[in-house]
C-alpha cells in the first residue's frame, strides 16, 4: 500500500508519494553546509529563476531532474523558470568542470544549481581523490565566481560498489572528496547513497526497489523527497530574505583545481596534413554513437606520426574525446618537455564512441604553453586502430 506524507509549504499543500515500503526520511543524510535563501528570494520576490542541472546520465535521463523541475513549479506557481539541462551520459566531474562555462554559465547566472558526479567519478573515470576534488571544486568555485549568490546542492547517487562502502560505515572516494568541497564552499549535500544504505540495512527499502544505477521512479522519488525536505528545513516558517547574501569564496582547496576550466574552440586549432575538422561518417565506423554527438564536428586524426600543436594558457591541458573501438594512443609533450603516452581507449569503448576527458598535463606553471600531440604507432584498442576524435581540447 502506498503511503503519502503531506508537507505544508507557503500556505498550500504538496503531496509527496513515497515509494512502497520506504521509511520516513531522517535528516541525518542532509548535510546542510549551505543555504537556499538566495534562490528563494529570487523565486518569491522577483518571480524569476535560473535552475541548472549538471551531471552524467542520471541527470540526462528522465529521472530526478524533471521531478525536481515539477516540484519547484508547484512550490512557486507564479515564477518564470529557466531550466538548463547539462547532463551528458558517461561524463565525470573533470569533464563537467571544463564544459561548465559553455553548457551552463553561458546561459546566465545560476540561482539554484543541482550537481551529481559521484557515480561517474567512481565507475566511469575511476578517479582518485585528487581528481574528484579538482573536478568538483572546479564546478563549484567557477559557479560562485560567476555568481557569488548561487545556491548549490550536490547529490551523491550510488552504485553497488559505493553502496557496500556506505554500508560498512565509510565514504566512497568521490563522496568524500565532493563533501570536502561542499563543506569548504558552503554547499548543501543530499547524501542519497548513504540514505539508501541506511534504509536497506534497516530492511525498509532495497537496491532493487531503488531501481539500480539509473534509478527507477521510487529511487528518483527518494532523491527528490530528500531535496524537498532540505527545502522545508530552509524555508518553512522563515521569512524571505530582504536581499541576497553573497557567499564568501575562500582560498581553493587545491590551487590546480579546474575552476578556470574551459573548452578550446576546435575551429581555431591549426590542423596538419592528414587531419580534418569534420563530422565522421558514423555509419561506416564500429561502435555506436549517441544522438547528442552524431552531428558534431570533431578534430579527426588516424595516421600514426600525424602531429598537431595547440597553444593555450594556464596550468592544465587535455582533450574531450569520443573514443570508440578504433581509438588510438597519443604521444604528447608540453613546451617540448615531459613526454607522455595516453591510450584513449576506455573499457567502455568496445561498442560505443565513448565520451571522456583525458588530461595530458595538470601541474604546469602559470603562463602560455604549447601542447604537441602525435598519433602513436602503438594502440591498445579493440580494433588495433589509431583514431583520435577530439570534440574539444580543454585547458585550465
Amino acid at each position: 500500500m502506498r503511503r503519502f506524507w503531506i508537507i505544508a509549504v507557503f500556505g498550500f499543500l504538496t503531496s509527496v508519494a513515497m515509494g512502497e515500503g520506504q521509511m520516513p526520511l531522517s535528516d541525518a543524510n542532509i548535510l546542510q553546509y549551505g543555504s537556499l535563501q538566495n534562490c528563494r528570494m529570487r523565486f518569491e520576490k522577483e518571480k524569476k529563476g535560473h535552475v541548472a542541472f549538471i551531471g552524467g546520465s542520471i541527470t540526462q535521463m528522465n529521472g530526478y531532474r524533471p521531478m525536481l523541475m515539477k516540484m519547484l513549479q508547484e512550490r512557486f506557481p507564479g515564477t518564470e523558470f529557466t531550466f538548463t539541462d547539462a547532463g551528458i551520459s558517461s561524463t565525470c566531474s573533470t569533464t563537467g568542470a571544463f564544459r561548465l562555462q559553455d553548457h551552463v554559465l553561458s546561459k546566465g547566472p545560476v540561482d539554484l544549481f543541482f550537481v551529481e558526479f559521484a557515480v561517474n567519478d567512481d565507475q566511469d573515470a575511476a578517479h582518485a581523490s585528487r581528481e574528484c576534488l579538482r573536478g568538483m571544486e572546479g564546478v563549484v568555485r567557477h559557479t560562485r565566481m560567476h555568481n557569488p549568490n548561487a545556491d548549490i546542492v550536490i547529490t551523491f547517487f550510488v552504485n553497488p560498489h559505493m553502496l557496500g562502502i556506505w554500508k560498512d560505515g565509510k565514504d566512497p572516494i568521490p563522496a568524500g572528496a565532493h563533501a570536502k568541497v561542499a563543506k569548504h564552499y558552503g554547499v548543501s549535500v543530499n547524501n542519497l547513497g548513504k540514505e539508501l544504505a541506511d534504509q536497506e540495512k534497516a530492511g525498509k527499502f532495497s537496491w532493487r526497489e531503488f531501481g539500480g544505477v539509473h534509478p527507477g521512479e521510487a529511487g528518483n522519488r527518494l532523491c527528490v523527497n530528500i531535496i524537498g525536505r532540505l527545502m522545508d528545513i530552509e524555508w518553512k516558517g522563515k521569512p524571505v530574505a530582504a536581499k541576497a547574501k553573497a557567499y564568501a569564496i575562500p582560498e581553493p582547496l587545491d590551487k590546480k583545481s579546474y575552476y578556470r576550466g574551459r573548452l578550446l574552440d576546435p575551429a581555431k586549432v591549426k590542423l596538419p596534413e592528414g587531419a580534418a575538422y569534420e563530422t565522421p561518417n558514423w555509419k561506416e565506423l564500429k561502435g555506436g554513437c549517441r544522438a547528442k554527438f552524431k552531428n558534431e564536428k570533431l578534430i579527426c586524426l588516424d595516421k600514426p606520426g600525424t602531429e598537431l600543436k595547440v597553444e593555450f594558457e594556464g596550468t592544465a591541458i587535455g582533450a574531450y574525446v569520443l573514443a570508440g573501438p578504433d581509438a588510438g594512443t597519443v604521444e604528447t609533450t608540453v613546451d617540448g618537455k615531459n613526454p607522455a603516452k595516453v591510450n584513449l581507449y576506455h573499457r567502455y569503448s568496445g561498442g560505443l564512441q565513448y565520451p571522456r576527458t583525458v588530461m595530458f598535463a595538470t601541474d604546469l606553471q602559470e603562463g602560455r604553453h604549447v601542447l604537441t600531440l602525435k598519433v602513436s604507432e602503438e594502440t591498445g584498442s579493440k580494433l588495433k586502430g589509431h583514431a583520435i576524435r577530439v570534440l574539444n581540447f580543454v585547458a585550465n
